[in-house]
């Protein structure tokens, strides 16, 4: 005959089972929600913030083109990468962090070609700006570069597996940095993303800021990020950032901090004759 005593234990035992039964389910779930998110993040990439590429080469929520969605404070994990460092030390100076309210009047002539110099402490990188197809883009570009908002600022990511790519354009260097503004996609349609692309990051439909990526290597996303440039002179410089490797991981191996301390020391974009 079973006593009191042992029907209450038995109780107690099929109450802590189911407990850790629930805390295992809900362990399971948290390690698949975390897989799923990951695997997002690296087909996606940026990034404005996250932003990445989305916004981290994302990674967001859609809300914020400035913020990763898939982790929103990502605990960079060390690698070991003794490389020698080749880059120069970065001009002094620190990014001004300004912000503005809305996206900046429309300045530019779409007719005429822009080109875009960002002398790095890598080495100097010349973008020719599609203006015609990408004006909104543009014409934030030429306002930023005005206000010497890329000044200082830091390139904060580099994908070395799956795809090729360098993030800036965030003067915080954390990939949650922004103007303040958002701009719209611009020049999706069919647009592909080859070596020398230079592309907004973005955390979904027109949540463009100033993040932006380089293709290094010919580059598989859909067309979700406005292609507005294309590098003219400095490929040798982002192979050598490339071959640099990454210091920490972010969103998994082959995606974190570029080895190579790659800061802008200014950017300028002009008009050509």
């Amino acid at each position: 005959m079973v006593t009191k005593e042992q029907r209450q234990r038995a109780l107690a035992r099929a109450k802590l089972e189911r407990q850790e039964k629930r805390r295992a389910e809900a362990s399971a779930r948290r390690r698949q929600r975390n897989q799923l998110i990951g695997a997002v993040v690296a087909v996606l990439v940026v990034a404005g913030g996250g932003t990445w590429i989305a916004t981290a080469l994302n990674d967001d929520d859609g809300k914020d083109s400035a913020k990763p969605a898939a982790a929103d404070s990502p605990t960079p994990t060390p690698t070991v990468n003794n490389k020698p460092k080749t880059c120069a030390e970065p001009a002094p100076g620190d990014p001004t962090k300004q912000t503005w309210p809305n996206e900046p009047a429309m300045s530019i002539d779409t007719k005429a070609q822009y080109e875009m110099v960002l002398k790095s402490t890598c080495g100097d990188i010349t973008v020719a700006l599609d203006a015609a197809k990408a004006p909104h883009t543009v014409n934030s570009f030429n306002f930023l570069a005005s206000q010497k908002y890329f000044d200082h600022t830091k390139c904060h990511r580099l994908t070395t597996e799956g795809m090729n790519v360098l993030q800036c354009g965030d003067p915080t260097g954390t990939g949650s940095g922004g103007p303040g503004y958002k701009l719209p996609d611009e020049n999706l349609t069919g647009a592909t993303y080859p070596a020398g692309t230079i592309a907004m990051a973005n955390g979904g439909p027109n949540t463009g800021g100033s993040q932006f990526f380089l293709c290094i290597n010919d580059t598989q996303l859909g067309p979700n990020y406005t292609p507005f440039g294309k590098v003219t002179v400095g490929m040798d410089v982002l192979k050598k950032i490339l071959d640099g490797g990454i210091d920490q991981e972010l969103m998994g191996p082959g995606d974190g901090t570029p080895h190579e301390n790659v800061v802008f020391n200014s950017v300028t974009v002009t008009k050509k004759a």
